[in-house]
């Protein structure tokens, strides 16, 4: 690494390296406006995408995933395209069923596993670029996601390396570190927003007269009174994706069960003393197939890893991210 990561001292411990930039960092301004895509999927609903950077035949392109309840305009997405625009990269923020600003069309959503909308989101950007050499970078849930995918399909998955950072790793074990301490900030914030993007897509069906769709949800229950991630896991996301409960949906979705299966270079980048993801949850060096890179970090937070002094912070991720996926080209 030329510039190894340092914690900013004046943001001492986990919390504070995970707060400050979704909540007091400005959002990065890119030189070009982004121009959005949406992308039809087979069952009738879409993705949306948001290009960034040359728009050239050649040039490598990069696929970007947001964590939960984030979007394309998440201050780690604009500030990682920000940076591969500088270094003559393309990039695609994808944003999940949902999560563009516009309710998806079904009652179905994103989840930790979704590694079929992934899928189709590979396949369309190798079509509309076949000449770029094709990466994606994930963030905590799109982390999840990315390894999922690349443990499932093996040399088949589309892309020439990746990059995760942050990554539950185990959704059990992080929806019961979730749960713990200060941390439960972060679990009623998450249930706040989750609970919404349902309400939402409920009112959408209920105004465009979807009765189907509104029957879907309307069978899941009501959607007060859940406070952890095993209550909405266990009553909407299992039930709505075709798994038999929590425990069913946790056990398929979990990257680490993956991790032997990858066969593309990829960086993983964690912080030992990330607030949602247990120690014993980060795999053994045994369960990472050849080429996997583990990046551990004592320090950092979650999607955090800022340095820098308090009038120039800095932001690591944006800076290894780019400069290791150019050692991949």
């Amino acid at each position: 690494m030329s510039t190894p990561y340092q914690p900013a001292w004046w943001l001492p411990g986990p919390h504070l390296q995970t707060l400050w930039a979704p909540f007091l960092r400005a959002a990065p301004r890119l030189q070009r406006q982004r121009q959005r895509e949406r992308l039809w999927l087979a069952d009738g609903d879409f993705l949306d995408l948001d290009w960034h950077g040359p728009h050239e035949a050649a040039a490598p392109l990069v696929l970007v995933l947001h964590g939960l309840t984030g979007s394309s305009d998440s201050h780690y997405v604009l500030g990682l395209q920000q940076r591969l625009a500088a270094q003559g990269w393309a990039s695609a923020a994808l944003n999940w069923r949902g999560c563009s600003g516009e309710p998806n069309l079904l009652p179905r959503g994103y989840h930790s596993g979704v590694s079929e909308d992934l899928v189709a989101a590979i396949a369309h950007l190798r079509a509309c670029r076949p000449l770029a050499p094709l990466y994606a970078v994930g963030y905590s849930l799109g982390g999840n996601v990315l390894l999922k995918h690349l443990g499932e399909s093996g040399a088949d998955c589309g892309l020439r390396g990746a990059v995760a950072v942050s990554v539950p790793f185990r959704l059990d074990h992080c929806a019961d570190r979730i749960g713990i301490g200060f941390s439960r900030v972060y679990q009623r914030h998450f249930m706040s927003e989750m609970v919404a993007y349902v309400r939402r897509k409920q009112q959408r069906f209920q105004q465009l007269r979807e009765d189907s769709h509104l029957a879907t949800l309307q069978r899941l229950g009501p959607l007060d009174g859940m406070r952890t991630f095993w209550d909405f896991d266990g009553r909407i996301t299992a039930p709505l994706h075709g798994f038999s409960d929590a425990d069913d949906y946790y056990r398929r979705a979990s990257c680490r069960y993956y991790l032997g299966g990858i066969r593309v270079p990829t960086l993983l980048i964690q912080s030992a003393d990330d607030p949602f993801v247990f120690r014993h949850s980060l795999p053994e060096a045994s369960e990472l197939a050849p080429g996997v890179d583990f990046e551990l970090h004592a320090h950092g937070g979650h999607v955090g890893f800022i340095d820098g002094s308090p009038r120039q912070p800095g932001y690591y991720l944006e800076r290894r991210i780019p400069q290791w996926l150019g050692t991949q080209a």
